[in-house]
């Protein structure tokens, strides 16, 4: 079992920045692959970004490419997606997933961001 619990959300306005951390517990943080996927209302949940176990590949939804980078230590169990030039579009509850086969996933954070 893994937990995880995502921080760091908030109002921010297009342009800004925001940095989202999600902390795990339970196993391995360094055997698992993570990411970062997000739900807007009325829509699907969507993939964001992703980091191999190692931290040694990244993975990027084509429209967060150049302006997010996803990022972990696996000496503090923790993800990390920092978020640059936001634009509204990038509004939506943003949630950390662990694993590939069996996965978890946290509570979500709410990103908003205002024009």
């Amino acid at each position: 079992q893994v937990q995880l619990v995502e921080s760091g959300g908030g109002l921010v306005q297009a342009g800004g920045s925001l940095r989202l951390s999600c902390a795990a517990s339970g196993r391995t943080f360094s055997n698992y692959a993570m990411g970062w996927f997000r739900q807007a209302p009325g829509k699907e949940r969507e993939f964001v970004a992703a980091i191999k176990n190692s931290g040694s590949s990244t993975f990027y939804a084509d429209s967060v490419k150049g302006r997010f980078t996803i990022s972990r230590d696996n000496a503090k169990n923790t993800v990390y997606l920092q978020m640059n030039s936001l634009k509204p579009e990038d509004t939506a509850v943003y949630y950390c997933k662990a694993g590939l086969l069996r996965v978890y996933w946290g509570q979500g954070t709410q990103v908003t961001v205002s024009s």
